[in-house]
């Protein structure tokens, strides 16, 4: 098992460094004429960025001074993200290279035959011998230096500055504006979710879903006002926090969720863990979210007027004997009753199937958070984003309201979901 760990992490670490190289080469070494300060100056910013990223990691997991962290976050994550997509310009931009040259080969040679002297008619021929005598150039005044031509780049170094400049614009563009889109705060999304079993009485009743908040040393107090605003904006009925709420100690990010308490709903507002909390110390985030006016769940079941709500841990409370329950939030409850779970992994749908839960609702998948990683979140989760249904349970999962990492999204925009059950009966 080690020696598959070691060969897995050395094949990571090729990767990377393999990637970098390509990058630094495209932006620095194939856009300058020779060895110079520029090539210096990149290979720095992309070692330094590097340097910066695994420290902000590294500094966030084990615990590091707040204010380290802090420091580390913000240059380090963004760096995370820009060099994702210097690489996908830059691979892309490999398509457009030999399409430019072979545009400037053949208008170079167009020009050429426009400018190309052509012979005269024999009849205009002049005779040498009355052919006026071609004036003789002055000669260069003492001191002057020879005449040279402008220099110029090489069509191949000129290729180069053009795709590697595109290159850079469309990474910074596309990392500038996910990250305008993360701190400006998520939008509403409304879903309308039938349950066969709801009452006609509890026709409309609005559930505000928040998951995914990651309050940590980029995402702060200010942030978790706007998501607070937000969520009291929609006027839900029931608020519902599905985890990962913080990276960080109750010590470090304790004035950061303050506004928390802040959270109005007519039925109240309730949290379960996420993988997040299990990093971050969940016995004391679950008496912190306790005191600031929301209801844990762990593993736990309430029944409202016209619906069961019940809530699990997340799978990752496991390795602390603080797993997810199900026989204990569910295993007694009358199941004539409609029932809505929350859960805060889409992979914990199965167990809510076989438990006869209508609606089990989730975070964690980010929706892939930055694009292509859509793709790999939607291998290892049955449902990416949005409603499906399995079975006779329909399971919602929210792309979350903040980021982890780099505090930037693209193709995946944030959202808080207020879910609107539907009666058949009505």
């Amino acid at each position: 098992m080690v020696v598959v760990f070691a060969l897995v992490a050395l094949l990571v670490l090729a990767v990377l460094v393999a990637a970098n190289w390509y990058v630094w080469r495209r932006l620095f070494r194939d856009t300058t004429r020779g060895p110079g300060a520029v090539r210096r100056a990149g290979a720095v910013l992309v070692a330094g960025g590097w340097v910066l990223a695994v420290g902000a990691l590294v500094a966030e997991r084990t615990g590091a001074p707040f204010i380290l962290q802090r420091v580390l976050a913000w240059p380090g994550f963004l760096w995370l993200a820009l060099s994702i997509y210097l690489l996908l310009a830059l691979l892309a931009g490999e398509a457009v290279r030999p399409l430019l040259r072979r545009f400037l080969e053949r208008r170079a040679a167009s020009r050429a035959d426009e400018v190309r002297p052509t012979a005269p008619a024999p009849e205009e021929r002049v005779p040498a011998a009355t052919a006026p005598p071609a004036s003789p150039e002055p000669p260069p005044a003492p001191g002057d230096a020879p005449a040279r031509p402008l220099a110029t780049p090489t069509r191949r170094l000129f290729v180069s500055r053009v795709v590697g400049g595109a290159a850079a614009a469309a990474a910074v563009g596309t990392v500038g504006h996910g990250t305008y889109g993360v701190l400006r705060g998520p939008r509403v999304k409304r879903v309308t979710v039938p349950l066969a079993k709801l009452p006609r009485a509890a026709h409309g009743f609005r559930i505000a879903v928040v998951s995914d908040i990651h309050l940590g040393p980029v995402l702060g107090r200010g942030f978790a006002q706007r998501v607070v605003d937000t969520v009291n904006s929609t006027q839900a009925d029931l608020i519902a926090v599905v985890g990962d709420l913080v990276d960080g100690s109750v010590k470090d990010l304790g004035p950061a969720a303050a506004p928390l308490a802040q959270l109005s709903a007519r039925h109240g507002a309730y949290f379960v863990t996420g993988n997040h909390e299990y990093f971050s110390g969940a016995e004391q985030w679950v008496e912190e979210v306790r005191r600031l006016g929301l209801r844990p769940l762990e593993n736990a079941r309430t029944e409202l007027p016209h619906f069961d709500l019940a809530g699990v841990n997340d799978v990752s409370g496991e390795e602390e004997g603080q797993g997810p329950d199900y026989v204990r939030a569910l295993g007694d409850r009358d199941r004539s009753r409609a029932c809505v779970l929350l859960a805060h992994q889409p992979v914990q749908i199965h167990e809510a199937v076989e438990h006869g839960v209508d609606l089990q609702l989730s975070g964690h998948t980010h929706g892939g958070q930055l694009w292509p990683g859509n793709l790999i979140a939607g291998a290892a989760n049955p449902t990416l984003a949005g409603l499906e249904r399995y079975g006779d349970t329909q399971l919602y999962v929210s792309r979350g309201a903040g980021a982890w990492g780099p505090p930037t999204r693209v193709g995946a925009p944030s959202d808080i979901t207020v879910i609107e059950l539907a009666s058949r009966q009505a």
